[in-house]
């Protein structure tokens, strides 16, 4: 079987575990799943950006609050439909990812990190203050929305919506990393010097990674809103722009497949860590202290991952895959062989 079709078969197989996962899932089960597709398309726009384009940044959890807000605005005081909301918090996004990436043209490493920290404290800032304007003090209540003449209330419902939305953002990735703006971007991380030597407009094209992964980051946020029914700033804290920075990590730099992972992993630990803790003797009084756990043990495998496997997942995915590989090619080279 050749790669190209083993991957199609792989696929295939994946949509298929992944539908018949909404029907045999619990409703719990399934609300960690739809968690876990919102973070994959944030993991994949961070993963574009500084995986593939090189450029740091921390502002990604006010992207997301940008994306979540715009909604609950546009909801509260105009009743927009999802149809006009979804783009209208894509362009946000956009505006955002032009005006800050604007410092990543004369800085780089920790100052363009530092400099793209201000989005995060500004968006939270707007978007309290709109809180605080409205007489809201837990968050702006959205409805659930209306999609074909329904309104879109039931867990396994957003489930689909969420998958085609995870799966579309995966495709589109591919489809941008194959492009002449992906090629250029490879480029740009690799060396900017050289890639503008090669005529590459460098300025352009760190401007457009900004753009587009902010466009997508904030339509991520706005489905959050959606799912969430309800937006509030502190929902959007800086630890969880440090998340989606260690699903890069975890999963792997440079690799599309390696964001989806993070973001499953990330996303996933949390309940593992509840799920383990309460298995020992003598923790069932321990829920006052597992927040402070599941932290310590985030940054414990963060630690892990940077010293032990810095390729991330994706890296233990390759070594053991080419195991087997060897393992598969290893009879047919001795049968091979001719004794002499």
């Amino acid at each position: 079987m050749t790669s190209r079709r083993a991957r199609r078969v792989f696929g295939a197989a994946a949509v298929a575990a992944l539908i018949a996962f909404a029907f045999l899932a619990s409703q719990f089960e399934v609300d960690v799943a739809s968690q876990v597709f919102l973070a994959v398309i944030g993991s994949l726009a961070l993963m574009l950006l500084t995986g593939y384009a090189g450029q740091i940044s921390l502002g990604h959890a006010g992207l997301l609050a940008a994306g979540a807000f715009t909604v609950g605005v546009l909801y509260q005081e105009f009743a927009a439909p999802i149809w006009l909301t979804l783009p209208a918090a894509g362009l946000v996004g956009a505006l955002l990812g032009a005006v800050f990436g604007l410092p990543s043209l004369r800085l780089r490493g920790a100052y363009l990190a530092v400099s793209t920290l201000a989005l995060h404290y500004i968006v939270i800032y707007l978007g309290s203050e709109y809180e605080s304007s409205v007489g809201y003090t837990s968050g702006v209540v959205i409805d659930p929305p209306t999609v074909f003449g329904h309104a879109v209330t039931s867990g396994r419902a957003w489930y689909f919506i969420l998958l085609v939305a995870a799966g579309f953002s995966l495709w589109l990735s591919r489809n941008l990393l194959h492009s002449k703006t992906g090629r250029a971007w490879r480029a740009i991380r690799a060396n900017e010097t050289v890639a503008e030597a090669l005529g590459i407009d460098v300025a352009r094209y760190k401007l457009l990674a900004f753009v587009i992964t902010s466009s997508m980051t904030a339509v991520a946020g706005a489905l959050f809103g959606y799912y969430r029914g309800f937006v509030g700033s502190e929902a959007f804290s800086i630890l969880l722009a440090v998340q989606y920075a260690a699903m890069i990590i975890i999963g792997g730099m440079g690799s599309l497949m390696g964001a989806v992972l993070g973001a499953l992993f990330v996303t996933m630990l949390p309940y593992l860590i509840e799920y383990l803790l309460f298995l020992l003797p003598g923790t069932q009084g321990a829920e006052d202290a597992l927040f402070a756990i599941n932290y310590a043990a985030f940054g414990i495998v963060m630690m892990i991952f940077l010293v032990v496997e810095p390729a991330g997942l994706m890296g233990v995915w390759r070594r053991v895959a080419s195991r087997f590989e060897a393992r598969r090619l290893a009879p047919r080279k001795s049968s091979s062989a001719v004794p002499t």
